[in-house]
């Protein structure tokens, strides 16, 4: 089997053997692992299943028993990252968010989606991945449908009493901003880091604020 085998499907993608068992678990984990830490070494490209294979410390023919090539790696690897997206969506929706004041909202949904950046390896080259790859177009997809369905109920919670056309396309912009910005600040230190997470944050609060008037 070759890296240039054309995946198709969801289910081509699957793992070639369900991780059932405690200790394939494991392996499964460890190959994802592995390969997002060679994901940022060596950028999309130069990764193949010789490398992961030999950086995991198993044969290629051991790796194809759990993964058929790099692209079902790397979707695995993006549907665990939605797991976590979903995850601090869902966390979100849990909080108090009609008595909560807009900045102090803002500013904890972008903490949350900052955390969940950061624990992703490689998180730059995976969401590059998840857009320009064909095989793994399917999660960028996902990924936009979930954040723009659950913000527009949370931008209804917080007060925008817009038709759900017009709440969509405002989680839309939020998506896409704040997105594009988390990609920079992963990558930020210290005090940068902080200057450009409060110019997000007031960008979306001056954003949100304009909707906030019960008018449709």
């Amino acid at each position: 089997m070759t890296e240039s085998r054309r995946v198709k499907t969801a289910q081509d993608l699957a793992p070639r053997n369900a991780p059932v068992q405690g200790r394939s678990k494991k392996r499964s984990k460890e190959i994802i692992d592995v390969t997002g830490e060679l994901l940022e070494r060596v950028g999309l490209d130069d990764l193949n299943t010789i490398l992961i294979a030999k950086e995991v410390g198993i044969s290629v023919g051991s790796l194809y028993h759990y993964f058929p090539n790099k692209h079902a790696i790397l979707y695995a690897m993006g549907s665990r990252w939605l797991e976590t997206v979903e995850a601090a969506l869902d966390e979100i929706a849990s909080w108090p968010i009609e008595g909560l004041p807009m900045d102090v909202l803002v500013e904890q949904m972008l903490g949350l989606k900052l955390k969940t950046y950061k624990r992703q390896k490689a998180i730059l080259t995976l969401v590059q991945a998840m857009f320009s790859v064909p095989e793994l177009r399917e999660l960028d997809a996902r990924h936009d449908e979930l954040e723009i369905s659950r913000m527009s109920v949370v931008f209804k919670r917080m007060g925008i009493n817009r038709h759900l056309k017009e709440r969509e396309r405002l989680a839309r912009l939020y998506l896409e901003v704040t997105h594009s910005v988390m990609l920079v600040v992963v990558n930020q230190q210290g005090e940068r880091a902080k200057r450009t997470l409060a110019d997000l944050k007031m960008i979306i609060c001056n954003l949100l604020s304009q909707y906030t008037v019960d008018v449709e």
